[in-house]
């Protein structure tokens, strides 16, 4: 691939430093060029933490750094990886310094040219554009809170540029250990442009305006233009710009949507997958997701359908205990009996292809949650009713064909980049016709402690109303800005045991902008009798729907807290009871061995 590189960075007309820093890098030879290819790098340094300057400058130099000493022939996926993993260690390192005094993060983007493609890695809100023929597509994602709401169609893109919540970023390079990127990739011909910039830039130029320059001018002109058009606009940020066009592309035999190499397998660690390798001739596994305490959840390519999928692959040494087959196996057939847009939609494999167990999911693009709440909490109420909404829809069609799913946590549910949720992870989910089934390893209340419903503390396998004691909490969560039992430093089993001795805090006591409606709502599916909660997840739709008719009933005022001291009294006698039933065995083990003596 050859390539005319043209880069700008500038502090802009109202700031004096600049917290923006670029980079790029391209081989000499044409053996390099086709087995690592070039590189170009952004970064955006966040203002409102220290040394955002720092940050960015750090990131770009070990981003770059990385690539250029990295050994081999590394895929493209695996080494913005790599670079990524590497950046936000040593921005995180850095802030980390004088006992964390000066925290930093950075936005990061990562667009890496070889053979006939592009991958393209990114964390925060700077962009990457293609630009084909004066028409513009944006390959990245924008990691904010704003992105999310367009996407949610909870606000229009006028209305994004100029929100106060322009800047609040869901994730960013150096803040934490890790940081999740996203990897993407585009097929790319000869005369197609690839445009890095920072949200500086495009917050002030149209799309459109950043097509058309690009395709008239060459990659230095178009780069004085687009931030000489940004600064007449008035623009109050830092602004950053690369243009790199696509002269020419070889020609190769490459297999599209195959982002590595192909490896054969090796016999000695045919149980265990690595990507590269064909789970039974169909399933090309391109990258390792997650891995959990018993399975591996992988990205692959559907060879029979040139889909994008998840594979769920558990352990070699699960495999044969039958306790976690049989709860595998069920969580496959309870997906495959559902089918809704927000529910993970499970793929059929037939039983007598398969080598081994595992699971076929569609492959989800976007961010959980659990995530979307670190960054923005608590969420503005519209926006978190909006998405309740979704969940009870998802939450309805799953009671309708008969199934519990008993772990509803933010953590389980996406944020889908097409502005669509799913709801995931049926592991301890009941069917009305399923059969019991004994989970090896876990304790008689199953579930996460700051969603379980009371009667799951209680060891009960719960029915549809613990679903929606699930989501009261979880929307309690969203609009509060703290799940209903937060106590620091105390363990899982207070947090559950506070539910069965109390009721949450009021959420209007925790954050007085909540509605008098929507705490309403919260407490009604929370109650601690489930006869007293939503009678099902569509009454509680209606509700969320229409909360100017809801009939404020006063239960924020009939709440009973947990008191420490119940709290105390249950601990003392949990322990009173391990200490007595020993004792009690071992007296009547005596007892037993006197009689036998005496029978003597």
């Amino acid at each position: 691939m050859e390539l005319i590189y043209a880069e700008l960075s500038s502090p802009g007309p109202a700031r004096e430093n600049n917290e923006d820093f670029v980079g790029f890098w391209e081989p000499q030879t044409l053996e390099e060029k086709r087995s690592r290819g070039a590189v170009a790098v952004l970064a955006d340094g966040v203002g409102g933490l220290h040394r955002g300057e720092v940050a960015s400058r750090l990131a770009v130099e070990t981003a770059l750094k990385t690539f250029c000493q990295a050994p081999g022939e590394p895929a493209s996926q695996q080494l913005i990886s790599r670079m990524f993993e590497a950046a936000n260690l040593v921005v995180y390192d850095k802030g980390m310094e004088d006992h964390g005094k000066f925290r930093m993060a950075t936005t990061l983007a990562v667009v890496v040219f070889r053979n006939d493609e592009i991958k393209i890695g990114t964390v925060g809100d700077s962009r990457v554009y293609l630009v084909r023929k004066a028409t513009i597509k944006q390959l990245s994602t924008d990691h904010t809170y704003v992105g999310m709401q367009q996407k949610f169609g909870l606000i229009s893109e006028q209305d994004a540029k100029t929100s106060e919540n322009r800047s609040v970023l869901i994730r960013c390079v150096g803040l934490e250990p890790v940081a999740r990127v996203d990897v993407d990739g585009a097929a790319v011909f000869k005369g197609d442009h690839v445009v890095l910039c920072s949200d500086g830039l495009y917050a002030h130029v149209a799309d459109s305006e950043i097509a058309d320059i690009v395709s008239r001018l060459s990659p230095a002109q178009a780069c004085r233009q687009l931030v000489s058009l940004a600064e007449q606009r008035g623009t109050d940020d830092n602004l950053s710009v690369q243009v790199i066009h696509i002269t020419d592309v070889e020609k190769i035999a490459y297999y599209r949507g195959v982002p590595m190499y192909m490896e054969a397998p090796d016999p000695t660690t045919r149980y265990e997958l690595r990507p590269g390798q064909t789970l039974d001739d169909r399933f090309l596994i391109v990258e390792t997701i997650a891995r959990s305490g018993m399975a591996s959840i992988f990205k692959a390519t559907d060879l029979t359908t040139r889909e994008t999928v998840a594979v769920k692959v558990p352990f070699m040494e699960f495999e044969s205990d039958s306790g976690f087959f049989s709860r595998f196996q069920r969580e496959q057939e309870i997906g495959l009996r559902l089918n809704h847009p927000y529910i993970l939609k499970f793929i059929d494999v037939d039983e007598a292809k398969r080598s081994r167990p595992y699971i076929v999911t569609e492959f989800l693009r976007g961010y959980t949650l659990a995530l979307l709440l670190n960054g923005m909490r608590p969420m503005p109420e519209k926006d978190a009713l909006k998405l309740v909404i979704r969940f009870c829809d998802a939450i309805t069609h799953m009671h309708e064909h008969g199934v519990v799913h008993r772990d509803l946590k933010p953590q389980n549910i996406m944020i889908c980049y097409d502005g669509t949720i799913r709801i995931m992870d049926f592991g301890i989910a009941k069917a009305a016709s399923g059969r019991r089934i004994t989970f090896t390893g876990f304790t008689p209340a199953v579930g996460t402690p700051d969603y379980m419903a009371p009667e799951q503390v209680k060891g009960k396998r719960g029915d549809e109303r613990t679903d929606i004691y699930s989501l009261g909490a979880i929307f309690y969560e969203m609009v509060v800005g703290a799940a209903p039992f937060e106590c620091e430093n105390e363990n899982p089993f207070v947090v559950m045991n506070a539910r069965l001795t109390g009721d949450p805090p009021a959420p209007r006591k925790q954050n007085p902008t909540v509605s008098e409606a929507v705490e309403e709502i919260i407490l009604h599916a929370m109650e601690r009798d489930p006869q007293k909660r939503y009678a099902s997840a569509a009454a509680m739709k209606e509700e969320l729907s229409h909360p100017e008719t809801v009939v404020l009933t006063g239960r924020c005022h009939r709440l009973q807290m947990s008191t420490p001291e119940k709290r105390a009294w249950r601990k003392i006698a949990g322990i009173a009871l391990a200490i007595s039933v020993p004792l009690l065995v071992l007296v009547l083990l005596l007892l037993l061995i006197i009689h036998r003596g005496t029978a003597r």
